[in-house]
């Protein structure tokens, strides 16, 4: 289990550092907070629509900014419970789409976000493939260690004639 997690942070640090920091001002910046009184940014609110941030941060940079906000006040708009109160998702968008990095840096650095988000789950797949081999051969060593260990079979255990009998009457 710690060889998962051990896997699991290697992979994380590797995606992280492959995606940058250049979506940061725009995923992090505050949106407002939600009926619980929760924070609420742009990362927190894409990954409650189930959308990849750094993913959806590159595609809506590679767009013109009214295309951009358009498409995220949409998403903002579909938050689960609704956006959050006070918060107007088409003047909200405007105003997060001009942290997005310009078109060129998004452009060159998309291809790598979505070539690291597809690679990660290969890793899971290698880890356990090679945790389910190792646990087969630990398997396979016992069983054949037990099948060479000879059992006694004569003399060391009293047939059921040998035996005393029991007494049948009442006890004193």
């Amino acid at each position: 289990m710690q060889l998962l997690a051990a896997i699991a942070v290697f992979e994380m640090t590797n995606l992280a550092s492959a995606l940058g920091s250049e979506f940061d001002a725009f995923l992090f910046a505050p949106i407002g907070w939600d009926k619980n009184e929760m924070a609420l940014s742009v990362v927190s609110a894409l990954a409650r629509l189930d959308v990849d941030p750094w993913t959806e941060a590159a595609k809506l940079a590679r767009l013109p900014k009214p295309a951009a906000a358009s498409r995220l006040a949409g998403l903002l708009a579909d938050l689960p419970g609704g956006p959050p109160a006070h918060f107007d998702p088409s003047k909200g968008a405007a105003r997060l789409v001009a942290l997005l990095p310009r078109a060129a840096v998004s452009e060159s650095l998309a291809p790598r976000i979505v070539q690291t988000a597809t690679a990660v789950p290969r890793y899971h797949i290698v880890a356990f493939i090679v945790l389910a081999v190792l646990m087969f051969s630990v398997q396979y060593v016992i069983a054949s260690r037990q099948a060479a260990t000879p059992v006694e079979t004569t003399g060391s255990t009293p047939a059921v004639a040998d035996l005393p009998k029991e007494p049948t009457g009442s006890a004193p």
